[in-house]
């Protein structure tokens, strides 16, 4: 299946410019009866192929997952290989549920960044989540965890953007350092009112240091961020101030954003295919694909691709 959607730029602004999309099958993480796949990583090639983690269960949140992983020759048809992460030992900060995975290539070797719960999901669930390392000499595995896990979690200050819950990480190497972006809700807030932050380290383990001027998005439920020229760009989903949702912004600095595009049936926690993501060569472009979560009335959350098209350039495209 195929849908094309955009979203043109205003005569008041028109240096906003405007994205088209367009939806087809995954065929293999696609839907499934009684199947959850969901909240999948960015994709990265290896040799002749491309892969990608997700969450996978049997209900449609991903508090009760764990982490899976596909391999393709071409991005459409996907072969599952077989779990990546199970959860960890019972009562601990990953107990739960391991979800929301992505993945870094770094120093020769690939590093999962995921997402740990310590709480049974079921009536009156709040969710606590944190985000967790786990490193590999191949993406196939085996998986060791970090003894530092885990690697960044919720501010304990109940005024920080953060304070409830941290999750989704999206990573990028930048100025020779590794910027980990993610998600964040403070204590108090409704899933409506999710905001962005970065946290900054010298090595691909960490220590993972919160920028101080956090958040640096005012909004957006999940995170997909890529170098983008010398900056860095971000889509951002439906959640957030009307301003900026359904739009893709760019930061010089990687740290103030600014609306350059609009993307009207945005994709639902994308995972885009990034290959300068982890290069550090002001090379990157808006990616041109990538997969999210797809919906379909009487399935569980699945696996879709998307193809991206800028139909006008932004000011600050590249």
């Amino acid at each position: 299946m195929s849908f094309g959607f955009a979203v043109g730029a205003s005569a008041a602004d028109p240096a906003i410019g405007f994205v088209d999309v367009e939806y087809s099958d995954a065929t293999g993480i696609g839907a499934e009866k009684g199947v959850m796949r969901r909240d999948p990583s960015d994709v990265i090639k290896i040799d002749d192929l491309y892969y990608v983690w997700y969450s996978k269960g049997k209900i449609s949140p991903g508090y009760d997952a764990t982490v899976w992983y596909a391999t393709s020759p071409d991005g459409h048809q996907w072969t599952e290989k077989g779990m990546a992460l199970d959860k960890g030992e019972p009562g601990t900060w990953e107990g739960a549920s391991v979800f929301t995975p992505n993945i870094m290539i770094a120093e020769g070797r690939y590093w999962l960044f995921y997402t740990g719960t310590s709480k049974e999901f079921g009536k009156g669930f709040i969710p606590d989540s944190k985000i967790g390392i786990a490193v590999a000499d191949s993406p196939d595995g085996p998986w060791q965890r970090l003894s530092s896990n885990p690697a960044i979690t919720n501010s304990d200050d109940p005024a920080h953007f953060d304070s409830h819950l941290i999750d989704d990480a999206c990573l990028i190497v930048r100025d020779g350092k590794y910027w980990l972006y993610y998600k964040g809700r403070q204590q108090g807030k409704g899933p409506g009112q999710t905001k962005m932050g970065v946290a900054i380290a010298q090595k691909p383990e960490g220590p993972y240091v919160k920028y101080q001027g956090n958040p640096v998005i005012q909004g957006n439920h999940e995170v997909a961020v890529w170098p983008q020229g010398t900056g860095v760009a971000a889509m951002i989903g439906t959640t957030g101030p009307k301003e900026i949702t359904r739009s893709i912004l760019y930061a010089e600095d990687g740290l103030n954003f600014t609306k350059t595009h609009s993307v009207q049936n945005v994709p639902t926690a994308a995972g885009t295919y990034r290959p300068e993501a982890f290069t550090d060569s002001d090379k990157g472009e808006q990616p041109d694909w990538g997969v999210h979560i797809g919906k379909r009335k009487g399935f569980l959350p699945f696996i879709e691709r998307f193809n991206l098209t800028t139909s006008a350039v932004g000011k600050r495209d590249h």
